[in-house]
Order: C-alpha cells, then structure tokens, then sequence
C-alpha cells in the first residue's frame, strides 16, 4: 500500500507543475484521496463484501467529487488532476501511468451483463470532459482531446478529438513537436494548438481544390475564346466561389 502511495505522490509530481510537497499532495489533492479509498473499495469487492465496497466508494465520491465503482480495476501511477466531475464505471480497466482530468467519463453503452466499459492501456491521457462510452480499447500511449466523445477504439499513439471523436492524421511534423513536448514534460488536456479538427482540414482541402479547379476553367476559357472557340451562350453563368469566405464559415 505505501508502495503504491509512493509511486502516486511522485506520479502527481512528474505530471502537475503545480505541486510543491508530497505533504500538500497528501492532504489537498482529491485524486490521491480518491485512489486511497478506491484501493480499500476494490479489496473489499473483491473479497464479496459488495455493499461495503459501496459505501466506501459512496464516501469517497462525498468528500472528493470522483465516483468510483470498487469493482473498477485501476494500475499503478494513475494521476486524476483536479477530479471533479470524474466517473469510472465498474469494468473500467486502466492501465499504469494514465492521466484523468476532471469531468471525465469511462461509461456504458448498454445495460447488459459482462464488460460494458473502456480499457485504457499504459500511458494514455484523457482530457477534460472527455466522455469514453462502451467496452472499447484506448491503446496505450494515446490521447483524447478535451471535451471528445470516444466511441470506437483509439489506436496506439494517436489522438482522438471532437465530437464524434476522430483520430488526427499527424505529419512527421507533427509527431516532431510532440516529440519536443514529451521532452519539456507536460501536454496539458491532451490537446495542443496545432491539432485542428480533422473534419474541417478535410473541407478546407476540397476548398484549396474547388478553387484550383476554378481558376483552370477560367484559364481554359481565355484560351479558347483566344483560339476563336465559342462557347455555348446558353450556359447560366455560375454563382460566384469565394473559398476564403466559406473557409470562414468552416472555421
């Protein structure tokens, strides 16, 4: 127990910027608070004593705002930043070094029997809000936008965002200045300021597209009207394309 507790205080110390001692970690942070209780809470479930489990994790949800079920089954160095709000159903899996913020959920899809909540393997990063609903796999070393709702499996390593959550198609680039953040040590929420939602990059390209092909008709009418080639004066003209304007809207 006070292997685990080690390993969480310095889990909190790698991951918050924020905190000074392990004294301030013991006594003010609801996370550590809420894993205390969630580990007595699981023993006993484990052990049939279901109603105490319960009321364990009743007590706990009380005093730090983070709903547990005992029968949830949670691995070493877990960080759960702030807590309020966070949710974690009974056959949640959660692998070592995960990081919850607050408002999160790990929930279910259906009200039948048997594994109905997320595994989220080693290393994997939740950003606020984030709801991951049913039995799906977030693979380890991914990471969840704040504020997405996950429905389907993240693969390992990528980054899933919106609502329908959507995994980003990271450039070389990309995965470059990830690479320099992991370095300098924190990627708060799960986001940075260069992920753009891959639905809008998507129209955005057929904008860039619409407009290139655009300027090639009109290139391809000067040269024919040059060449004494008429066109049929019958064609309604089209209505004018702005792609800077409807990119607007995208935004």
């Amino acid at each position: 127990m006070f292997q685990h507790l080690r390993e969480d205080i310095r889990a909190v110390f790698d991951r918050d910027p924020a905190a000074r001692s392990s004294w301030e970690i013991l006594t003010c942070y609801p996370g550590i608070h809420a894993l205390i209780l969630h580990r007595f809470a699981h023993w006993l479930w484990g052990h049939r004593l279901r109603w105490l489990a319960r009321f364990v994790a009743h007590v706990s949800r009380f005093f730090t705002g983070i709903e547990i079920h005992p029968g949830a089954t949670i691995g070493r160095r877990c960080f759960i930043d702030h807590g309020m709000g966070v949710v974690i159903g009974e056959t949640a899996e959660i692998g070592d070094d995960v990081t919850l913020y607050h408002g999160v959920t790990l929930g279910g899809t259906s009200w039948n029997k048997g594994k109905r909540h997320p595994t989220l393997e080693d290393g994997v990063v939740i950003g606020a809000g984030a709801k991951i609903l049913g039995p799906i796999t977030v693979a380890a070393g991914a990471k969840v936008g704040s504020n997405a709702v996950v429905t389907k499996a993240v693969p390992t390593g990528a980054t899933a965002v919106g609502n329908p959550a959507r995994v980003l198609d990271h450039s070389e680039e990309g995965r470059q200045r990830e690479a320099q953040a992991e370095k300098l040590g924190f990627s708060a929420y799960a986001v940075g300021r260069d992920q753009d939602d891959p639905l809008a990059k998507a129209i955005h390209g057929l904008l860039d597209h619409a407009a290139e092909t655009d300027r090639r008709l009109a290139s391809l009418l000067r040269e024919l009207e040059a060449a004494g080639v008429k066109c049929d004066e019958e064609v309604q003209p089209a209505d004018s394309f702005d792609p800077k304007y409807l990119g607007k809207i995208v935004d």
